[in-house]
């Protein structure tokens, strides 16, 4: 996971190296403070030579300014390195995202993937900055003061063998125990930002149904799970600073007594005053910096379960890729469904589609028929190959979707959604998904044969209205309207319409299938609908039921043929005449 994480290092590797060699200088100078004291003391102070404690102290100044100086270097070279290294992640892990399939999306969940992204970088990024300053740190502070500790006095030296042990089996358990709360809690953070994403999208149908309370409710309960674990994780993790000082107290405790033992049974020669005052320095300095590698630890423990999680993000493979040498330029809009199955998974129980077989020529108009459930939406979405067969094959132009270049098949068709999705910003620039080199005149035609130029030459600004976040500001016909010229500027092969009229009146319906059919004939059009009049006219209509075709034909021999299709014509007739 740690090699490839450290791939999002790249330009900032310098700076990831550059802030631990800082770090070192640090501790170095730091380390030789105490031996300065020391000769301050035995040299200076006690024999009362001034020159010798001005001349130490001088030294002492200089240690200290490098150790600043280099410990400020460090600091912002692991800063600059940490948020390069967050900026890098994020953009690695979105454009990983941007080369999932539909079961990619569906296996990760969106409120995950929202979270890997923003608190789990979070995480990450600290943790990244304390490691390569306090990881380096810590341990070099440790052997550097220990050695010298060991050339003062190898038996005072024994001290902290006897406490460390002991000290590292206290922060082991801490760690033990607090590492599974930590994993759930940011397993927790999903279930929030569902709850948060749900109540955002539909936040209409939560006020329609005044169920604002319900909403709080559950967020409460979620938010308060959260807290909850904090606090428990917290709560054990508070046994590390008493921990720590009950180590540092015993240290300095057995330090005094044996040190003042030593000096006076020595008479202040082999070990002396000033002696006793570096090791109290090296003391602190030891157990100081083990305090600081069990915030490392702590750190280490709670970014675990982000560390895994963007691994996961990051080395998920898509289902649906390239083959080896795609075919690059899709010849017309022919369709074939050749003994097809599909199911979303391979643990469903069901297929979704059913030995479905259908020859769709270049430039037919095709509608399909069928209740909510009959999979019509999963037949057109094996065309562009948001899906793979499970069984069979799809042919587009003659070709099987799985032998061409995803871009170039996806590029010849163009999809408009039963939900249709705009993005904010204008409306040329939402126009311009469809083609970025789209002139205005282009832009133009679109919109007429889309019925959509009229109501936008009457806003004020008229191609430059600014279009909210999900298109809010404009009615559900009105965002119909504008998705299908969106689609058409991409000049497709294939037209799929996926109930994409059923926010417009009848007559604008009728008016944007006649311009398809005089402005459009070569390109292939699908169309799913719930109206019987939007596909009456169609080359060919098929009635699906239960993920199966069981009808197709024209208008007129599925009237004689269809129970189902008589039976959806007459109720919606009957229902347009009452």
């Amino acid at each position: 996971m740690i090699k490839r994480l450290a791939r999002s290092l790249r330009e900032f590797t310098l700076s990831a190296i550059l802030s631990p060699l800082c770090m070192m200088g640090e501790v170095y100078m730091e380390v030789k403070i105490p031996g300065i004291i020391a000769k301050i003391v035995d040299y200076g102070i006690k024999p009362g030579a001034m020159d010798v404690v001005l001349q130490q102290g001088l030294w002492l100044v200089l240690c200290a300014l490098c150790s600043l100086t280099f410990g400020v270097a460090s600091a912002v070279f692991a800063a600059y390195a940490a948020t390069g290294f967050a900026r890098n992640l994020r953009h690695d892990m979105f454009y990983r995202v941007q080369t999932f399939d539909f079961l990619n999306i569906d296996k990760f969940s969106t409120s995950s993937i929202v979270t890997r992204l923003t608190t789990d970088v979070a995480n990450l990024q600290m943790t990244f900055q304390m490691m390569i300053r306090m990881a380096v740190r810590c341990p070099m502070m440790v052997i550097l003061a220990s050695i010298n500790v060991y050339r003062l006095s190898p038996r005072l030296c024994m001290i902290y063998l006897i406490v460390l042990p002991l000290l590292c089996v206290g922060l082991f358990v801490l760690i033990k125990l607090v590492f599974p709360i930590f994993d759930r809690v940011f397993k927790t953070y999903d279930r929030l930002n569902n709850v948060v994403q749900e109540n955002l999208h539909g936040m209409r149908v939560v006020k329609s149904f005044v169920r604002e309370d319900r909403e709080g409710e559950k967020f409460t309960t979620i938010s308060g799970d959260i807290y909850k674990d904090f606090v428990k994780a917290e709560k054990i993790m508070a046994f590390n600073a008493p921990l720590m000082q009950a180590a540092v107290y015993i240290c300095i405790i057995a330090i005094s007594y044996l040190g003042a033992n030593m000096i006076v049974s020595s008479g202040d020669t082999v070990f002396t005053t000033g002696n006793l005052a570096s090791m109290f320095t090296y003391t602190t300095q030891i157990l100081g910096g083990l305090m600081m590698f069990s915030a490392v630890f702590v750190m280490v423990t709670l970014s675990r379960a982000p560390m895994r999680r963007t691994y996961e993000l990051l080395t998920e493979t898509p289902d649906l890729t390239n083959p080896e040498n795609p075919v690059i330029e899709v010849k017309d809009g022919a369709i074939d469904f050749d003994d097809v199955d599909f199911r979303y998974s391979r643990k469903a129980s069901r297929n979704a589609l059913d030995d479905i077989t259908v020859h769709i020529d270049s430039g037919m108009t095709v509608g399909i028929l069928g209740g909510t459930g009959s999979s019509k939406s999963t037949l057109v979405q094996l065309i562009p190959r948001l899906y793979d067969v499970s069984q069979g094959s799809v042919k587009v132009g003659g070709v099987d979707v799985r032998d061409y270049d995803l871009t170039a098949l996806r590029d010849s068709v163009a999809m408009v959604l039963q939900k249709n999705v705009l993005f904010s910003g204008s409306i040329k620039e939402n126009l311009r998904w469809g083609n970025p080199n789209a002139t205005d005149e282009e832009m133009i035609h679109a919109c007429k044969l889309a019925c959509a130029h009229d109501f936008i030459e009457s806003f004020p600004d008229g191609y430059d209205t600014h279009i909210e976040q999900g298109g809010k500001n404009v009615s559900g016909g009105q965002k119909q309207r504008l998705c299908i010229a969106r689609a058409l500027l991409k000049k497709p092969k294939i037209l799929i319409l996926d109930d994409s009229t059923s926010a417009v009146d009848t007559h604008t319906d009728a008016q944007i299938r006649k311009a398809f059919r005089e402005e459009i004939p070569g390109t292939t059009k699908l169309i799913i609908a719930q109206r019987v009049a939007s596909v009456q006219d169609a080359d060919l209509i098929l009635v699906m039921d239960g993920g199966r075709i069981v009808a197709s034909g024209t208008h007129e021999e599925l009237m004689q043929t269809s129970a189902i299709y008589q039976e959806v014509y007459y109720s919606q007739n009957k229902g347009g005449n009452s």
